[in-house]
Parts: structure tokens; sequence; C-alpha cells
């Protein structure tokens, strides 16, 4: 429990606690909501207040701002690690300025170190608070926009690349089917699988339970194939559908997948479609009338260094061995003098028998920053990065070479 100026104390949120000023904070700080969607917010938070995870401010009993993590897992070049997803943090209008948001992230920052999490990640409605507190930006979300008509007609296969006929009962290929609540653990799995064959970084999938609300809103139209994953809704406002999970391991799935969207051509004039920025349907269309937009970014932050260089996957072409020293006010633990080692695709952080005058110099931004792939030549001139050799720049550039993405907002 850690108090902040003045009256101030933040703890975590118990199932005895009413959750209608937390509902009644959010909606002063981020717009109304319908009945609908209070009931769904509702049942995520309870989640998370059954997990220890969601904190709150309190003014003498009155509370004034919160903010709460999601139990996910990241995948980072095809390795996964677990990841504290920070969400709705939120300080009620009337009492910005007292450092309320400052109070609940520094609370919320030990609590996931202390709970074994190698890593943070959130989407920033401010970024000095949270670079204040360690993490940087990383990685984004990208959106797609597709006109309808593109999807009507794909491109064929190239000779002698593939089966060329569209999968379905005849050809036995893939054959997607209405999913719900009962599938999310099979749909986890499935992106899983493919994240991990991919050799992904930075995309996220979220616990069962978690998904499962999700899927359990009428709004939301969700399909699972062996190898394909894919979750909509409408926005007849914009005369669009929304792809929020667009996400298949063969072309034969791709094609499934593609071919359900482009049933409703007729239906909407576009399609937006949350993808990776390497998402294959560029190369489908038979026109270059896919936009490609980095619709937001992400932060990172390393909890415990150790453990998420371990977790993390590399590069198997690159072998180095190089000094960090490693500067975290915030986790002193993650400070000092490190060797790292990569050989092999893996990679170990362990602490340095004696200070090494080439260590590259490093804070929790540049930690995070380099973790995610930024290369050293623009933390340099960020003022992120100092020491090193450039011989020791060129390897951990390709050891950590990465274009993190993420498909779900939090």
């Amino acid at each position: 429990m850690t108090p902040a100026p003045g009256r101030i104390t933040v703890r975590p949120l118990t199932p005895d606690d009413d959750l209608e000023p937390d509902l009644e904070l959010s909606h002063r700080a981020f717009g109304p909501f319908g009945a609908e969607a209070r009931e769904r917010r509702l049942a995520s938070a309870r989640l998370t207040v059954a997990a220890g995870a969601h904190l709150a401010a309190f003014d003498g009993g009155t509370q004034v701002a919160s903010g709460r993590y999601l139990d996910l897992r990241q995948w980072w070049r095809g390795r996964v690690l677990p990841l504290a997803g920070v969400a709705g943090v939120k300080v009620a209008p009337h009492e910005q300025g007292r450092g309320l948001g400052r109070a609940v992230m520094t609370e919320m920052l030990q609590q996931m170190a202390a709970r074994g999490y190698p890593l943070s990640a959130l989407y920033p409605a401010t970024v000095p608070l949270y670079r204040s507190l360690g993490w940087e930006m990383a990685g984004g979300l990208y959106v797609a926009t597709i006109p309808a008509r593109s999807l009507r007609a794909l491109v064929p296969a190239d000779p002698g690349s593939g089966p060329a006929a569209e999968p379905g009962p005849a050809t036995g290929g893939p054959v997607f089917r209405p999913a719900g609540p009962d599938d999310a653990a099979q749909m986890i799995s499935v992106l899983s699988d493919l994240h991990a064959a991919g050799q992904d970084c930075g995309p996220v999938t979220f616990s069962p339970p978690f998904l499962a609300g999700v899927l359990g809103n009428p709004d939301v139209y969700a399909y699972l194939a062996p190898d394909g994953v894919l979750i909509y809704q409408w926005d007849t406002a914009r005369d669009e559908m929304l792809l929020t999970c667009a996400a298949a391991g063969s072309a034969a799935t791709g094609r499934a997948l593609w071919a359900i969207v482009s049933s409703h051509g007729t239906i909407v004039k576009g399609i937006r479609a949350v993808v990776s920025p390497a998402d294959p349907v560029s190369w489908l269309t038979r026109e270059p009338d896919v936009t490609l937009t980095r619709a937001e970014m992400w932060m990172l932050r390393l909890l415990d260094a150790p453990a998420a260089i371990a977790g993390r996957g590399f590069s198997p072409a690159v072998t180095l061995a190089a000094g960090l020293a490693v500067t975290d006010p915030q986790l002193p633990a993650n400070s000092g003098e490190w060797h790292l080692e990569i050989s092999g695709g893996t990679a170990a952080l362990t602490a340095a028998r004696s200070p090494r005058p080439d260590s590259l110099r490093l804070g929790a931004r540049g930690l995070a920053a380099l973790y995610a792939g930024t290369p050293l030549a623009t933390l340099r001139r960020a003022g992120l990065a100092g020491g090193g050799t450039p011989a020791a720049d060129a390897a951990l550039n390709d050891a950590f070479a990465a274009t993190p993405y993420m498909t779900d907002n939090f």
C-alpha cells in the first residue's frame, strides 16, 4: 500500500469493494457508455479485482484514480513470456495535477515486478508519465484499410508454389466454423502456434476467461480453423467491417479467411483489419489499394531484465558477448553491471564479475527500446544509450532486430 501526497492511499481493490465508483470514474475520464458496455466493463473489472491486479487511489474514503493490469502472454521472435498489460489508468478530471496517476503507476510497477512478470506493456494516453517510470515506445498497432471490392477476387498462387484450389470439404482443406466463448482456450492455442511458427515479435494473447468475455459480446463475430482465427465487428456508422483478428497459418486458410470477409463485400464499402505489418493481404489483392497505417504505438518496460532476456528469442545466426551497464532507479534489481551472452537463438544476462570499460550504458527506457529492436544509432541520438563499441552495436542490432506489433488494444 503506497501513500501519495496528502491523504491519498493506493491499494488493490477487493471483491468487497463497491465497483460503482470505478465505473463512474471511467465514465468521467473516458466518456459515456451504454448499459451493455457497462455490464461488460463490470465483468472485466471483476476479473482483475479477483486477481488483485486492480489498484485504486483513495482520498479519505473517496476513490479518485485507478488502474489495472491484465495477465497476458507476449511473443518475441517466436518465444512467449508473461506480460502485465497496463490498462484503464484514469484520474478524476477535477483531481488532475495531484500526482495521482504517478502514485497508482508507481505502486503497480512494484506489484507487477514482485509478482514475477518479466515485461509490461501499455498504450499511453500521456507519454511523459510512463517514460518517467521506465516505459519506452516499442511497437505499433497497424490497420489495413481495404476496399471491399478488392477482396472479391484474390490473386492466384504462383504456379508450382502449392495447391491453388480453394479450401473446403471437397479439397480437404481447412474450414472455418463459427466460434464463441467456449472456444476461447482453443482460439488462444491456435494463435499461440501461429505466433511461435511465425517468429513474431510483440503480439499478445489474453487469458481464456478474458477472451471468453470478448467472444460473449453479441456484436462480436468469430470464426475458428485449425490454423486460423477471424474476429470482426460491424461499423455501420462508417459502412465498414472492423477485423480485430485475422490470422492464418497457410495460404489455403488465408484465402478461406478472406473469402468469409469478402462475402460481405456487397454490404459494406470497406474493411479495416488490425494486422501484422507483414500480413499477406497486400500480396493477395489484384490492385495496390491496401493502405497500411500505424494507428497507435505501445510502450514496453522490462520488469525483470534477466528473465526478459532469457525468455526472448534471438537470431540463431548471431553469437556475441557484451557488457551492459543498466541504471533503473524504480527497479534497482535491474541496475548494475551485466554480462550479455547470445548464442543459438537464446541469451543469458548475468551479473558481471567486474565492470567493463566498453559496456553499453542504458537506462530502463533504453533497455526496453533495445529489447524491442530499436537500432542503437537511434538510441544514441535520442540520448538513450552511451558507451559500447561500433562492433558490439552492429552485433546487438542484428541480435535484437524486430518489427514489433500488436493486434490487440487494452
